[in-house]
């Protein structure tokens, strides 16, 4: 007590003298006496005379002098806007904090320190604790600050840009206070490491802190910046180890490490790394909870796409499912969805990868998107069949089969685009159903066959048409008519353009003479079976399309009739066609090696009328030309 009236006298003190330096006149007390003057004064130069003060300018005038004081002689830089001089305000704050640590015990000067976090005043925080250090507390030992205060210190000291190596300074001195270092004084450490990027040292402070004690053992805060330290670094397996250490030791992977991670990894190329760290958190139970933002696993899905990466997508979906259902059950709703182009994406991917996980959660997902207010695109349908038909599952790719007809059967898109042609859009269930010969194809053929007498049936003729021209792709032409006509005569349907464009297929890709021929014993080949098909169906007044066309001019190639190759084009123009360019190099290169120079040029002439650019063939003929003897190099 004695102290702090020794400190207030001698602030008054102080206080008198400063205002009494300024000159600085003080109002007078209420009272009845006069107070009489009893020290010598030294007398004061005599002032020069003021001049009388100026009238102030006319407002309309609008001079920028005009809220200024015109009625006071006193220069506006000499008014004081407080009775308490400036010189005293500005003085050292040293001096005031060192005053005033002698006020302050530890629990007090810990509440002066929040006070100082909150307005972030790091180093008066620096000073009044190194002041109250050197200080004597109430009993007239030493202060003696506890792990907190000194780790607030710390903070300061880290906040100030000091460094690491001062922060490990400071952290082996707390061993002159008797104070042991907690968790909390080597995270600071850690936060400068952090800062500095020095990799090595965290890890060599890391495995100091786990032989130490139970005071100073890592925690999640301790891991997560070595880890994203090295993230930084792109030192990805030595980030993986610090991983697995970080979830055996029960902790939970933080957002910003695993955003951390997922940008390395990716920039890196290291997806097999970004799914291991997904893979271990999964198989925690307190680390399940993982779930990354939307926009980022909307990024990692599309990365995993791009990369035909199955389970990092799987990974990433499941996340989006997640969101999804937590949507679902908030009150009010919040209903999210994922883009149907990216999920036709990852559909393809589990084609391609052949996961069937990826596959069934991509169709889910999608379902629960459009929340039954519509039905997938075309596109949608179709990916799933020939994702299911690349997995060998043809019993689901006929079942989707039979959704997409469900779903596009009256739709106009079905003429304008051939969504359900075999040539096409289902090839890859055309080559599925014919991948181990007949016996795929009459595996499928009876599966449809049950399936028609079933409650409610089945029955398709775009999966009719996948097992025609599967039978034509095996060179089996018997197969590939008797299924044509089941089509009418088994399953009651009608055959469409599909179906007889691929029984053309089946009969031109064959030249077969002689009386082997099994719809007529004639010396004919397969060729005219083929356009006499063609006539059939013009004569049921079913309008050829392109492929029609196109499969009776191959049709001719094969059987190197030029000639009539030209005229079915010719036909196929006048039908409002336009030849593709595919289709005139086949002829021409049919015209070059039979040395039919005038069929040539009716081609070259088709060619320049569309704009078509033929291009030149020389390797091609080249190699036609070669004269395979061995005479010469003998």
């Amino acid at each position: 007590m004695a102290s702090q009236m020794t400190i207030l006298s001698r602030a008054r003190k102080t206080l008198l003298k400063t205002l009494n330096h300024h000159n600085i006149p003080l109002k007078a007390s209420i009272s009845t006496s006069t107070i009489l003057r009893q020290e010598p004064e030294l007398a004061e130069p005599a002032l020069p005379q003021s001049s009388p003060s100026p009238l102030p300018p006319n407002p309309a005038s609008g001079s920028p002098l005009y809220n200024t004081n015109w009625r006071s002689p006193i220069p506006q830089g000499q008014v004081q806007s407080s009775i308490i001089p400036q010189g005293y305000m500005h003085q050292p704050p040293v001096p005031r904090l060192q005053a005033f640590a002698r006020t302050l015990d530890g629990s007090s000067l810990m509440n002066v320190f929040a006070d100082y976090m909150t307005s972030q005043r790091w180093e008066d925080m620096i000073q009044l604790f190194e002041s109250w250090i050197r200080l004597l507390d109430r009993n007239g030992k030493p202060n003696k600050p506890d792990v907190n205060l000194y780790n607030h210190y710390l903070r300061a000291k880290l906040m100030m840009g000091g460094s690491a190596g001062e922060l490990l300074d400071l952290v082996a001195q707390m061993e002159d206070y008797v104070i042991i270092p907690n968790t909390a004084s080597f995270n600071l450490v850690l936060k400068a490491m952090y800062q500095a990027r020095e990799t090595e040292a965290a890890e060599k402070l890391v495995q100091r802190m786990l032989q130490t004690g139970k005071e100073s053992m890592p925690d999640d805060e301790s891991y997560d910046l070595v880890i994203g330290m090295l993230f930084l670094t792109a030192q990805i397996d030595a980030a993986l180890r610090y991983v697995d250490l970080t979830l055996r030791s029960g902790y939970t992977l933080s957002m910003k490490v695993f955003a951390d991670c997922v940008r390395i990894c990716v920039n890196k190329g290291r997806l097999d790394a970004l799914v291991s760290i997904i893979e271990r958190c999964k198989n925690m139970d307190h680390n399940k909870a993982l779930s990354p933002s939307w926009n980022m696993c909307i990024f990692i899905a599309e990365v995993a796409i791009r990369e035909d990466n199955s389970k990092l997508a799987f990974y990433a979906l499941e996340f989006m499912a997640k969101w999804i259902g937590r949507g679902e059950n908030a009150r009010p709703p919040v209903l999210l969805s994922v883009d149907e182009g990216l999920l036709l994406s990852a559909i393809g991917t589990a084609g391609r990868t052949y996961s069937s996980t990826l596959l069934d959660l991509s169709w889910t997902i999608l379902r629960r998107s459009l929340r039954l207010k519509r039905a997938p695109q075309p596109e949608s349908y179709l990916a799933k069949v020939n994702a299911l038909a690349e997995l060998g599952n043809l019993q689901t790719a006929f079942s989707t089969l039979h959704e997409f007809e469900i779903a596009y059967r009256n739709s106009p898109e079905t003429v304008e685009e051939d969504i359900f042609s075999p040539f096409t859009s289902l090839l890859p269930l055309v080559l599925a159903s014919s991948k181990n010969g007949f016996e795929t194809l009459d595996t499928v053929y009876f599966q449809l066959e049950n399936l028609s007498r079933a409650d409610p049936p089945y029955k398709s003729v775009a999966a009719l048409n996948c097992v025609i021209l599967g039978c034509a792709n095996i060179w089996d032409l018997d197969r590939a008519y008797q299924t044509f006509e089941a089509i009418g005569s088994s399953f009651g349907l009608t055959p469409d353009i599909h179906s007889y464009n691929a029984l053309m297929y089946a009969f031109g890709k064959l030249k077969k003479e002689g009386s082997k021929d099994f719809l007529v014993n004639s010396p004919w080949n397969q060729t005219v079976e083929a356009s006499r098909v063609f006539d059939h169906l013009t004569g049921l007044g079913i309008k050829p399309n392109a492929m029609s066309y196109s499969l009776l001019v191959d049709a001719h190639l094969i059987n190197r009739d030029q000639k009539a190759a030209l005229s079915v084009i010719e036909d196929m123009i006048n039908a409002g066609f336009v030849p593709t360019k595919q289709l005139l190099k086949k002829v021409r290169r049919r015209c070059i090696r039979e040395m039919d120079y005038e069929s040539d040029d009716r081609v070259e002439s088709m060619a320049r009328k569309f704009k078509i650019r033929m291009g030149a063939e020389n390797r091609i003929y080249m190699l036609f030309n070669l004269e395979y003897a061995m005479a010469e190099y003998a």
